[in-house]
């Protein structure tokens, strides 16, 4: 067989947390401080190598560019998804996988629009998130928060819930979100569920899900961990994704997707970069393994 080509990454920065209609806002400040965990990492590449001590292997060091930030508009969010759409679609084109750093969850709906404008046929979503962001529509939120990434996304052409999966899922929601996830999907693997079963299994279980998409993408809410590893992020939920679990699992799945985001890493709820320096490791993980 032959050799797969290199693939090659673009950071794509999104400082913008104006969706961030409930739990804290901060993330906007998350693309610089996952930028200087990125540092860490990058520096021990020599000759263009990189050494895994979980392979006990050589990998070849990701080309990973700076694409720089999305020019965000602080108070607009339809402009600003437009924007950030415009850039990853611009990266998919150029044969690149972007690397987006959010900014709050409503850059999920960018990353999926971006790669939707950008490529024909299905297009399956994996979302990692303690929450379902299928909101259509309340006073509070209006339509395009980041309680409602998910269900945007699923309304465009070429995405549907038979390739669409979230994990991470857990504790309560209101009863009107169960209708929409009966009506809508996506298909789920909460938290508890993937605790029982492990990273292996759901790996395959996802894998079988988004299997028959012609390109998929992986959008991971940082409160998909739990809080006792991922402090800095939007909001609070126990009972999440250890880092270990997490960081496996993108491992597994990053020679599958054609882009990832990063979302709702806090700064300024987080305790000594911690979540940042996590959220680089998935970001490096990502282009190391892909």
């Amino acid at each position: 067989m032959a050799a797969r080509e290199r693939r090659r990454y673009e950071l794509i920065g999104i400082p913008f947390d104006g969706a961030a209609t409930l739990g804290w806002p901060g993330s906007r400040y998350a693309p610089a401080r996952i930028r200087e965990q990125l540092a860490w990492m990058t520096m021990r590449a020599e000759d263009g190598e990189v050494y895994s001590l979980d392979t006990g292997e050589l990998h070849p060091a990701p080309n990973i560019e700076d694409a720089g930030d999305v020019s965000v508009v602080p108070h607009d969010v339809k402009t600003t998804l437009d924007r950030s759409a415009v850039q990853i679609a611009e990266s998919v084109r150029a044969g690149t996988v972007p690397l987006v750093l959010g900014g709050d969850d409503s850059v999920l709906y960018a990353l999926v629009d971006g790669v939707h404008r950008a490529t024909l046929g299905r297009l399956g979503v994996i979302h990692f998130d303690a929450h379902l962001d299928i909101m259509d529509h309340n006073e509070r939120q209006g339509s395009w928060s980041h309680s409602s990434g998910m269900r945007r996304g699923l309304e465009l052409e070429r995405v549907d819930r038979e390739h669409a999966i979230q994990i991470g899922l857990r504790h309560f929601n209101y009863p009107s979100s169960r209708k929409a996830v009966n009506e809508l999907g996506p298909a789920q693997i909460t938290a508890g569920e993937f605790h029982r079963i492990g990273v292996e299994l759901s790996v395959e279980r996802i894998l079988d899900h988004v299997r028959g998409a012609d390109h998929i993408v992986l959008s991971f809410d940082i409160d998909a961990i739990d809080p006792a590893h991922a402090p800095g992020a939007g909001a609070h939920e126990p009972g999440g994704l250890t880092s270990r679990q997490a960081i496996d699992a993108v491992r597994a799945l990053a020679p599958h997707i054609d882009a990832f985001a990063v979302t709702e890493v806090n700064p300024l709820t987080d305790h000594r970069d911690l979540t940042s320096n996590l959220a680089a490791y998935l970001t490096y993980y990502t282009a190391v393994f892909g």
